[in-house]
């Protein structure tokens, strides 16, 4: 591959790695959020305008999803480890962990690259 090829795959895959970390992000707090809600609404009973955070969380775990699937085709994960990264947006705090476990592991394996 000649070298103009590797440093446009390196620079896709340095956008994708951002779009995943701001995606990790919207989506751990969307899910902290939508905890937060649920506790209000199933427990204290308490009806809030965070009824509207379901159907948002809903769709930045879709984008999420599509920033995990497009950071693992880039830098070719086994898809074990796209799964696990995938899941980490459905437990609370897992995605802040997650995003920086998956950015410092990216970007040593482009410096190495």
């Amino acid at each position: 591959m000649s070298e103009r090829a590797c440093t446009t795959t390196a620079e896709g895959a340095v956008r994708a790695l951002t779009r995943f970390r701001v995606m990790a992000w919207l989506a751990g707090i969307g899910l902290l959020l939508l905890c937060t809600s649920m506790f209000l609404r199933y427990v204290l009973d308490i009806e809030t305008v965070l009824d509207v955070v379901p159907r948002v969380h809903g769709f930045v775990y879709i984008g999420y999803l599509v920033t995990v699937i497009d950071l693992a085709t880039r830098m070719r994960w086994p898809w074990r480890r796209g799964i696990v990264v995938a899941l980490a947006g459905t437990v609370p705090f897992l995605s802040f962990v997650a995003e920086h476990k998956v950015t410092l592991q990216t970007r040593a394996e482009l410096a190495a690259a």
